[in-house]
């Protein structure tokens, strides 16, 4: 892997970071990171945007463009949308109801084996992020600077079907609310299928 795609790559899977951060994982100085980075933004799949500090001038850091995604594998996004389309041709928009409300129950179950669901909140997401970054979302938690956590994934595997189905999504929020309900609520605050950077749950006690 090249080191644009490797940059590409740790912004993804990490968030944002500055040149130097950039630089020292893959042994380079941060004028050489830079110099990558300014490659990646004229092909419009990295922005840069400056930070207050305390002392100094502000920080560069550096981020992904909504553009990025396509950069990265969506899996069998080609075939999950022929048979989501094949569905709805021959069963309607109610058999393709039922087909992703099927989906979300049999994951809603495999999930509620596999977790501890007593657990305190924090902990308890930082495992559905472990289960959730097995299948590809590359997601981690968060606290919310008022209250509560934030589930952050930042690739969505089946992006090219969300963005040809939005039942998808809706699917994916009814999945985690119907997990951790009664006792949490779930508030979605961007999604990567609308062009936003990470797919973003606030989660929070009733």
């Amino acid at each position: 892997m090249k080191t644009p795609e490797k940059i590409l790559h740790s912004l993804k899977r990490d968030g944002d970071q500055t040149a130097q951060q950039l630089g020292e994982r893959y042994a380079m100085t941060a004028m050489g990171a830079r110099q990558h980075l300014q490659k990646l933004v004229h092909q419009g799949l990295v922005e840069g945007y400056d930070v207050k500090v305390a002392v100094g001038r502000p920080q560069r850091r550096w981020r992904l463009t909504a553009k990025s995604h396509e950069q990265f594998d969506n899996r069998h996004g080609d075939l999950s949308i022929q048979l989501l389309s094949a569905v709805q041709e021959h069963f309607g928009s109610d058999g393709l109801e039922r087909v992703i409300h099927s989906r979300e129950q049999q994951t809603l179950a495999r999930y509620r084996q596999l977790l501890d669901l007593s657990q305190p909140l924090h902990d308890l997401l930082i495992a559905i992020a472990k289960i959730r970054s097995d299948e590809g979302y590359m997601a981690h938690v968060e606290s919310h600077p008022q209250q509560g956590y934030l589930l952050i994934e930042r690739h969505c595997p089946l992006l090219d079907a969300a963005q040809h189905c939005q039942q998808l999504c809706r699917s994916e929020l009814s999945l985690l609310e119907q997990l951790l309900s009664p006792l949490y609520q779930v508030h979605r605050e961007s999604l990567i299928s609308q062009g936003q950077r990470v797919c973003c749950y606030h989660i929070h006690t009733n």
